[in-house]
């Protein structure tokens, strides 16, 4: 037992520290670096220091101090995060299952989302929550006119491809349905793509621009931590900023802030590159998407934290695309992931068990 409890602490370590390194990296291509000061120093490690019992990297908070002119000892250090709070608030051995891309229309039957065509769960394929054969997948696929195929396990647009099908050929380097069949081998997805609202397809009309919601369970109420809109570059289809796209906050009234962010390198975008001026842009059902997320999120009793992206239906609807069990933080577009009054939340995750050593 002290053995398995060794392994998981070092892994633990390993992995907060792999954070800590791409971190580094990426501040150092930062075109400005700015340095804390001894006094903000001192109120970041004594502010860790009563919430969570010991002291911090400060790369993070040097890293978006840095990149967005704000500083703030509220910053989550993002290996503390992924290596110790995500597994203090979500059932990590859960997880897989539960954010598998083929299941949301059973945990979420109610709330709009894409058709689908096809799902492979596990090598076997479905259609209309009946079991097919690979051959009935491959010929429901021979037309299409503007679809999504994409992994049903993986996160942050990894995978994903916007494509069009006649008589079973597609678009994409001129490869057949059952070819790109055999490349995605198992669990994925074939979706219709997202019609989406005219004013959210102004941000960028290659890409299904994404509002992201992050919520977070507190006994029996769902708190909306931020918003944010992940926009597309031109040409994308995929919106996420790992994949190139940038993002911006949503404020309270549904309006957007001024800067996006993107990869290092694309600090501080102020319009599209579509031309839309951020600032001010109003985006169309915004607090209805919020209460869809919220009033999803009792579904998931496994899950205190879940992200949510929604696209915008052509009417002003909320369409559901995904959610996430292990989401990312955007502190750059919106700031401290738990707000600049975090001390309470805090405490109150790091009395929970750490379920990530059990998934390791």
């Amino acid at each position: 037992m002290k053995s398995l409890r060794t392994t998981s602490k070092l892994k633990k370590i390993a992995l907060e520290f792999s954070f800590y390194y791409e971190i580094r990296k990426k501040y150092h291509q930062l075109a400005i670096k700015r340095k804390l000061t001894q006094q903000q120093k001192k109120e970041i490690q004594n502010f860790y220091r009563r919430a969570i019992g010991r002291h911090v990297p400060l790369i993070w908070h040097k890293f978006l101090y840095s990149r967005t002119g704000r500083y703030s000892p509220y910053y989550i250090p993002v290996g503390v995060y992924r290596s110790e709070m995500i597994g203090r608030m979500n059932n990590f051995p859960f997880k897989d299952a539960y954010a598998d891309k083929n299941v949301a229309e059973l945990l979420f039957p109610d709330v709009v989302q894409p058709k689908t065509f096809v799902k492979n769960i596990n090598h076997h394929f479905y259609a209309d929550g009946k079991a097919i054969s690979r051959e009935e997948a491959i010929a429901r696929c021979q037309n299409l006119d503007n679809a999504i195929i994409k992994p049903s396990l993986l996160t942050r647009g990894e995978g994903v491809r916007r494509i069009s099908v006649r008589d079973g050929v597609t678009d994409y380097r001129g490869k057949r349905i059952e070819q790109l069949f055999n490349e995605y081998e198992r669990d994925f997805i074939v979706q219709e793509a997202v019609r989406q609202h005219e004013r959210m397809s102004a941000l960028n009309p290659a890409s299904v621009n994404t509002i992201r919601l992050l919520t977070y369970r507190r006994d029996m109420e769902i708190v909306l931590l931020y918003a944010v809109i992940r926009i597309g570059r031109a040409g994308q289809v995929i919106d996420n900023e790992s994949a190139g796209g940038i993002s911006t906050l949503i404020n309270p009234d549904g309006t957007l802030g001024r800067y996006a962010f993107g990869a290092p390198g694309y600090d501080m975008v102020e319009k599209t590159d579509s031309g839309i001026t951020l600032e001010g842009y109003a985006i169309p059902s915004f607090q209805e998407v919020v209460e869809t997320a919220k009033r999803l999120h009792y579904r998931l009793p496994h899950f205190n934290i879940a992200a949510w992206d929604f696209a915008v239906g052509e009417q002003g609807e909320p369409v559901f695309i995904e959610w996430n069990a292990d989401p990312d933080l955007s502190q750059s577009a919106f700031g401290p992931g738990f707000g600049e009054n975090p001390e309470a939340f805090l405490k109150e995750i790091y009395q929970n068990r750490n379920t990530r050593h059990s998934y390791w």
